[in-house]
C-alpha cells in the first residue's frame, strides 16, 4: 500500500507539466509573478527539507552501519554523488531543449494564437533550423522527439526523490511532491515551446509536454525495482545503509535542482523580492509541516 501511495503522488507531481502546458495554450497572458513565487516556493521546500530532514535521515542510517567517522564520510560522498549525477544529466540537455530556459511572451504567443507571428528564441531557432515557418522537415520532428526525451531524462531523478521520500515518510513525500509539481508548471510551459516550433502541431506539443512529466513515475518505478533487488523481495526489509546512501544522493539532487534551476528561473520570472518571498514561504511551510508531524 505504501508503495502504491508513493508511486501515485509521484505520478501526480509529474503530470503537473501538463498543467503548465495547458496554461501556455489557453492563457492570453502568463502570470509571471505567480510563476516566480511558485518556483521560489518550490526551491525553499526542497532546500529546507534536504538540509534539515533528508540529509540527516541518511546520516543516521549510515552512522549506525559504518560508525560515526565513516558514516559521515559516506553520507557526504552520497550527497555530492547525487549532485554529480544530476549535473551530468543537466549538461547532456542542449540549451534549446532545456526545460528551465525562460520563454518570452513573444515565443509563447503562437501557442494559443494561430495568427501570431512565429518568434523563436535564437537558441530554439538555431537548434530547429526553421525554414520560413514550414515545419514539414523530418529533422524537425526528430528534434522534437529528442527534446521530449532529454526533458524526460532530466525529470527522472526528481521522481526518484519524490518516491523515496514518500516511501520513508508519507507526509514528507506529499510536501516534496507539491514542490516538484509547482516547479513542473513553468517547466511545462517551457517544454511546449521547442516542441511546438519543432512540429508546428499544438496537440502534439501538449502531449509531449505531458508525457515528459511521466519520466518521474518511471524514475520511481526504477527506484522500487532497485530496492527490491537489493532487499530480495516484497516483504524484505531494505538495508538501512542502502536507504542512507539513497537519501544522501536525493538531498544532493534536490539542492542542485534548487540552486541551478529553480532559483534562477524564479529570479528571471519575477520582479523585486518575489523570488525571495517564495523561497522563505516555502521554507516556512516546510518547517511548520515537519514540526506538526512530530
Amino acid at each position: 500500500m505504501e508503495v502504491w501511495f508513493a508511486l501515485g503522488i509521484t505520478l501526480l507531481a509529474g503530470l503537473a507539466t501538463g498543467i503548465g502546458s495547458i496554461i501556455a495554450f489557453t492563457a492570453k497572458r502568463t502570470n509571471y509573478r505567480f510563476l516566480s513565487i511558485a518556483t521560489g516556493f518550490s526551491a525553499g521546500v526542497m532546500l529546507y527539507v534536504s538540509f534539515v530532514e533528508i540529509f540527516f535521515k541518511g546520516l543516521t542510517a549510515l552512522t549506525e552501519r559504518f560508525g560515526d567517522y565513516w558514516g559521515h564520510w559516506v553520507n557526504a560522498g552520497s550527497f555530492f554523488g547525487g549532485m554529480l549525477i544530476i549535473g551530468l544529466i543537466d549538461n547532456l540537455i542542449p540549451a534549446g531543449g532545456n526545460p528551465h530556459e525562460i520563454r518570452t511572451e513573444t515565443e509563447t504567443m503562437p501557442l494559443h494564437d494561430p495568427s501570431a507571428p512565429l518568434a523563436p528564441s535564437p537558441e530554439v531557432s538555431s537548434a530547429l533550423h526553421l525554414n520560413n515557418g514550414h515545419h514539414h522537415d523530418h529533422k524537425l520532428m526528430r528534434m522534437g522527439l529528442f527534446t521530449a526525451l532529454a526533458i524526460g531524462i532530466h525529470n527522472f531523478p526528481e521522481g526518484l526523490a519524490t518516491f523515496l521520500a514518500a516511501l520513508e515518510n508519507p507526509h514528507l513525500g506529499i510536501a516534496i511532491a507539491i514542490a516538484i509539481a509547482l516547479h513542473n508548471i513553468p517547466e511545462g510551459i517551457s517544454v511546449s515551446v521547442p516542441i511546438f516550433y519543432a512540429t508546428g502541431d499544438r496537440k502534439r506539443a501538449f502531449m509531449y509536454s505531458l508525457l515528459s512529466g511521466l519520466a518521474e513515475p518511471v524514475g520511481a518505478g526504477v527506484a522500487y525495482l532497485v530496492l527490491l533487488f537489493f532487499a530480495g523481495g516484497n516483504d524484505a526489509v531494505v538495508p538501512p545503509e542502502l536507504m542512507g546512501i539513497l537519501f544522501g544522493g536525493v538531498a544532493g539532487i534536490m539542492v542542485y535542482i534548487s540552486l541551478d534551476e529553480l532559483l534562477p528561473t524564479s529570479r528571471a520570472y519575477g520582479k523585486g523580492h518575489d523570488s525571495l518571498l517564495g523561497l522563505v514561504a516555502g521554507m516556512a511551510v516546510m518547517a511548520l509541516s515537519l514540526l506538526l508531524m512530530r
